[in-house]
């Protein structure tokens, strides 16, 4: 009989195909569950790759089954903002209903342990912008209010039967692999250092700067942006921590302190050598003035340490990547 498998769903997308990267490295067997619908099958390194939906019961039952599964880790959701604001049922579908098909697949299979994947986005916009993972939960768009109804199903779930969990809010993900194997490939992406990174190669004509009379320094939103491949690694500490017995907890990932658009857009011209084109616009329906996170807790409990804290380093790899893209065609 087959050893037990981790099923990473969202494992083709930008995040999650981080995370099997790492997790097939270390010898991890993993199969992942990815529709594609802004995933990439290319993306997927070292895993069996399953094209299909968390929506879709009979097969995730089948998949908990046949590879006896004992550990999920759920990336698969929509997570533009703005689109959240505009297509509200679409997030509430997708990331809140397809959840909890999921979590009733897990709790009937027996599954043991679930990472999930949320955001800063459920703390809304707190008074103080720095955010512990006590802070009030009070999102100011759909998106954030999706993950937060699916964080609190993990939780009952949790009480109510054996299966133990680590939630992950994550700030602002940017970067790519250093080594250039995988990278942000999303269409119409909207992370800022993603866009920039695409303006910078000619992909795209101009930035546009949403709002830049916010009560911050400068007047742009400010950001915590860490890199992804730190990001990744916070959830192999997952793992690991949920394995060797930890308990059910919401841990921040962030790098505590943040950079505003302005000082963002400054890295980018000088890691690309030449400024780029921007556009100053009024602010965008469903973004905060600025969030940080106080993330002591997950170095702490998860032992995990981050190795790119270096905002030229973030924007390096994201150029790097862009121009590997462009020169692939």
């Amino acid at each position: 009989m087959s050893e037990n498998k981790i099923l990473v769903t969202g494992g083709a997308g930008y995040i999650g195909s981080h995370v099997v990267r790492l997790l097939t490295a270390a010898g991890k067997n993993v199969v992942v569950l990815d529709n594609l619908s802004t995933g990439f099958a290319e993306a997927v390194l070292g895993a069996e790759l399953i094209v299909g939906d968390t929506c879709d019961r009979e097969l995730v039952t089948r998949l908990l089954e046949e590879h006896r599964v004992d550990t999920v880790l759920h990336f698969a959701a929509h997570t533009i903002v703005p689109e959240s604001v505009s297509d509200p049922l679409k997030y509430y579908g997708n990331n809140t209903c397809c959840t909890r098909n999921l979590l009733e697949c897990c709790a009937g299979a027996g599954v043991k342990y679930f990472i999930f994947s949320s955001t800063a986005a459920v703390y809304g916009t707190p008074e103080d912008s720095i955010c512990t993972e006590d802070s009030p939960l009070a999102p100011i768009n759909p998106y954030g209010t999706s993950k937060l109804m699916s964080e609190m199903m993990l939780r009952d779930l949790g009480k109510a039967g054996d299966m133990r969990h680590v939630i992950l809010r994550y700030f602002n993900v940017a970067g790519s692999d250093p080594e250039g194997r995988i990278g942000q490939s999303t269409n119409n992406a909207t992370l800022l250092i993603k866009v920039a990174a695409e303006v910078a190669v000619g992909k795209r004509e101009q930035l546009y700067v949403f709002g830049t009379d916010y009560p911050t320094p400068d007047g742009t939103g400010v950001r915590d942006y860490i890199h992804v491949d730190d990001l990744a690694n916070a959830h192999i500490k997952a793992l690991d921590y949920l394995r060797e017995g930890g308990e059910s907890v919401t841990l921040n990932c962030g790098y505590g302190h943040g950079f505003s658009v302005r000082e963002v857009i400054d890295a980018v011209n000088r890691v690309n050598g030449a400024p780029i084109k921007v556009v100053e616009e009024p602010r965008r329906a469903g973004d905060p003035p600025a969030l940080v996170a106080k993330a002591d807790k997950a170095r702490r409990l998860l032992g995990w340490e981050p190795r790119y804290d270096d905002l030229d380093f973030i924007v390096k790899t994201s150029l790097d990547w862009e121009r590997k893209l462009l020169k692939e065609g």
